[in-house]
């Protein structure tokens, strides 16, 4: 599902609310997440599962193409991690 689908389908179960609100709403949320693993912090949504930031460190790649030593700078990653709600329900326990 993309984000559009998401605004959409929301829009349709939610009839009393107009599709823009219901676009600024999810807007929000997302800017929200966003900006709080941009600031270091762990996002948890109880049920769902939990957004945070990892740390790769620097090391030495290597170019497929080429087969040349690359060096790869240190970076920050998303990373998230399903709820046992979530886990649950896909495994079919719920």
């Amino acid at each position: 599902m993309i984000r559009s689908e998401l605004i959409q389908k929301l829009s349709d179960e939610n009839p009393h609310l107009y599709q823009r609100d219901v676009e600024r709403i999810v807007n929000a949320i997302f800017e929200e997440i966003i900006e709080a693993m941009a600031s270091g912090n762990r996002v948890e949504l109880r049920g769902f599962g939990a957004f945070s930031v990892k740390q790769r460190d620097a090391r030495t790649g290597r170019n497929p193409r080429t087969g040349e030593s690359v060096a790869v700078e240190e970076k920050h990653v998303p990373f998230f991690k399903a709820g046992k709600l979530l886990r649950d329900r896909l495994n079919g326990d719920a």
